[in-house]
Order: C-alpha cells, then structure tokens, then sequence
C-alpha cells in the first residue's frame, strides 16, 4: 500500500492510467504471439489427425482365398493416433476416457466383421485334425485355419512360436478323477479351464466350487450334452448354455467363464455365430487323446506316446477328467512337457476375452 502512494505522488493519475493502458496491450500482444508460436501450423494438425482417423483397415479378400484374420486386421488400424492422448491432443478432445472408449470399440466392430462377400465354411460338423509329421512338434490343421475361426470367437490353439500350452477337461460327469488332476494341477502351479455339463454341476457342486475356488477357470460344455450342430434356433442354443451358467452361478456365487465348447467338437457357422452373439469364444481343441472310454482306458504308457508325439507349440490340450489314466499321469505329464521347455497359459490369454 505505501508503494502504491509514493507512486501516485511521483506520477500524475492521468499518466498512470495511460501507462497501464500501454502495458496491457503490450501483454495481449506477447499471449498472441506464444499462442502462434506454440501451434505454428493452425488448424492444421486437426485435419492431419482427421486424415488418419478416417483411414479403414483393408478388409478386401486376399488373393490366397483366405481372410485377413481379426489380428492382422488391428495391426493395420493401430496407427499412432490410435494412442488417447495423442488422438485428444491433434482433435482438441478433452475426455480421453471418452476417446479411449470410442477406440476400442471401433477396434471390436472392426475385429468382428468379416471382409464383405467373404463365408467361413466347415468340410464338417465333426471337429477333425490332420498331424501331417506326428512327432515333429509342428502344428496340426483343423476344420479351418486359426485366422478364419477368429472371426467368430473360436480357437483351437496358439501362437506356433511360443511353446506355451492351455490345458483344458471336459467334465461331463464326475467319478471321482477329478481330484488328482486337481492335485497335480496345483502342485505344479498351474491353471486349467474345465467345460462342465448340467449332470456334472447336478452331481458334484461341491467339486466345482473347489474347481474355482482353486482358482481355474470354468467354461460351458452345455447342459444336455446334446449334438449342438443339430440345433438350429438362437432359443434352444441359447436354453443350453443359459442353464449351465445359472447352476454354475446359484452354486458358486461366481459368473462362468465366456468360453463354450461344443460336445463332441460338433459344430456348424450358424453355431459358431450364436456362441458368439451370446458373448461366448468357441474353444475346440488341437492335441487330443482317446481317454473317454471307460471300458478301454489307455495304458500309462500309450498315453505318454500320443501325448507326447502330439505336443506342440499352442496347443489346446484336451483331457477328459473322467478318464483314470489322466488321474494318473498327469503329475508325470506335467513334468515332461515342463522338461520339454513348455509353460502354461490360461484361455483368456488365447482369446483375449
């Protein structure tokens, strides 16, 4: 306050409010000049961002007859403007939550149309696989090609470089195997994923609630154990996986896992399709062995050589927990493929659901 006086002393008012009047102006026109400096291409960035975001992924059929799968699809669509914070920044967005959401659903759409004029088709309804070198630890063919079946959410295995394997048991009913495998499972560390029928929740609750409590995953293998391919409406389909999921839930007190698996392996498109309306991944399989059988178990020896020959990188495992030989074994089993350089992955590492 007594600076303020002794400066209304030394300078008439009039003079002082001219000089404030001068001072004012020369500080708009500095802000002017940073404002310029700091974004010296005008509006121009907005429309370079524009450009990119407008850009579609190539979705027309590749010459080989075989469509460009949904991860291929990303790759192409994750240009730079693909990050929140730079898309916010080029577009002036202030809700990078907002513009996140708006991505990643752009991204899903994108994932889940197949290229225009382009069908997936099955040879069959019956889940088949080809071993062109048994032995060699390559990759088996399926009904389809991993890429074409991503289109509708369904899997048969991974990634052939990585030596990383998803173990999974059909639970079709319960006789008392599922305890060792439940043991050899955990002293190993590892999680599985088991497919549970109505007649498995019915008969063994209690094992299915250790199934989860132990901290697996649990998956859809239908109610009835019916053909599925020879379903033909969304309701039916739909009554089939909706009455595994609410026993499941009324016993445990947990949502089941999105992934279904077709009895069997019988499946059509039209299967495949409503799974995926219903929000399910189709999870077949691509190293199996005959172990259903009650009356004709494998020895421990025969399992060990099939399994074995048929191990590779990716692969969905199929073992049906019914089976005593898989009681048996799989403490050994887990043992040579952990000697063999392999670890183990859960389905939602395959699928992403």
């Amino acid at each position: 306050m007594n600076r303020l006086k002794n400066i209304s002393k030394r300078f008439p008012v009039k003079m002082l409010g001219t000089s404030l009047l001068l001072l004012t102006l020369c500080l708009t026109g500095c802000s002017s000049r940073e404002d310029k400096n700091a974004n010296p291409a005008g509006t121009n960035a907005g429309t370079t961002a524009d450009a990119n975001a407008s850009a579609q992924p190539d979705q027309s059929e590749p010459e080989t007859g075989t469509a460009a799968s949904p991860a291929e699809t990303e790759e192409v669509s994750m240009t730079d403007d693909a990050n929140p914070a730079n898309a916010s920044e080029a577009s002036g967005a202030t809700d990078p939550a907002t513009d996140t959401d708006s991505k990643n659903a752009q991204t899903e759409a994108a994932k889940k149309e197949p290229p225009a004029g382009w069908e997936l088709t099955l040879p069959k309804e019956d889940w088949g696989l080809f071993f062109e070198h048994p032995g060699s630890f390559e990759q088996p063919s399926g009904n389809a090609s991993p890429e074409d079946l991503a289109w509708y959410d369904a899997y048969y295995m991974g990634n052939a470089e990585d030596k990383v394997l998803y173990l999974t048991f059909d639970c079709g009913y319960e006789n008392g195997n599922t305890e060792p495998i439940l043991a050899a499972l955990k002293k190993h560390n590892v999680k599985a994923t088991f497919f549970v029928t109505g007649a498995f929740l019915e008969s063994a609750p209690d094992m299915a609630k250790k199934i989860a409590e132990e901290g697996h995953t649990v998956g859809n293998h239908t109610y009835n154990h019916p053909d599925m391919a020879a379903i033909a409406d969304l309701e039916s389909f739909k009554k089939e996986l909706d009455d595994v999921s609410d026993l499941f839930y009324e016993i445990t007190g947990t949502e089941l896992a999105p992934y279904y698996r077709p009895p069997q392996g019988k499946c059509n498109v039209d299967n495949l399709k409503m799974a995926q309306e219903l929000g399910y991944a189709t999870v077949f399989w691509s190293l199996a062995h005959v172990d259903w059988d009650q009356e004709n178990q494998p020895s421990h020896e025969e399992a060990f050589e099939v399994i074995t020959q048929r191990t590779h990188p990716g692969a969905v495992v199929l073992l049906h927990a019914i089976s005593q030989t898989n009681g048996e074994i799989l403490d050994e089993m887990l043992t040579r493929w952990e000697d063999m350089g392999y670890t183990f992955g859960t389905l939602k590492d395959l699928t992403g659901k």
